[in-house]
């Protein structure tokens, strides 16, 4: 095995402080608690951070070096579908997808939770159904992300969740290696 560290600290305590906060919120507060309502200003104090370090933060941490293309996006369905395993060292073309998914949606679901808060929205009904629609559709996603990392450790090798814990990476001896 090689190993590549890719994953810095604050990269890592805000995927997994934001997982946790995602969970707590969306399975085990009471909607109408303090708490829910404090864990979702949380959630949008780590969407900031993580904007600014996908600016400014090291290259595995920016938005700009891992933005998928379709080219890259066809390259790894292709590489599943034959059974060919490339590694990507930081986010797969797919994998890149799921993050600017889950980013752009708990960012319209702080929008619409903090909209549900205001005098203006107070009772609205269509800002609380799209705010349910897309905790939805977050917990779909996350449900797919977490799916997706166990399906992609198997076909290549690479124990993606260990990664994001120790932020490296161990690639298997000849694997060829994506930037």
């Amino acid at each position: 095995m090689t190993r590549h560290y890719i994953w810095d600290p604050l990269l890592r305590l805000f995927h997994w402080s934001l997982a946790g906060f995602f969970i707590a919120n969306a399975l085990l507060t009471d909607p109408e608690s303090q708490l829910h309502e404090t864990i979702g200003y949380a959630i949008a104090a780590l969407l900031v951070i993580r904007l600014i370090w996908g600016v400014v933060g090291p290259h595995s941490a920016r938005f700009s070096s891992f933005l998928p293309s379709r080219s890259g996006i066809r390259g790894q369905l292709t590489d599943m579908a034959t059974g060919r395993r490339r590694v990507h060292l930081m986010h797969t073309p797919l994998g890149a997808l799921m993050i600017f998914n889950l980013l752009l949606t708990l960012a319209a679901i702080v929008a619409t939770g903090y909209m549900m808060t205001t005098n203006a929205f107070w009772g609205v009904d269509w800002v609380e159904e799209t705010h349910e629609a897309l905790v939805t559709w977050a917990e779909i996603s996350v449900f797919l992300h977490v799916g997706a990392v166990v399906f992609d450790s198997l076909r290549t090798g690479v124990n993606l969740p260990r990664a994001m814990i120790t932020g490296t990476k161990s690639v298997p001896e000849g694997a060829k290696i994506e930037p």
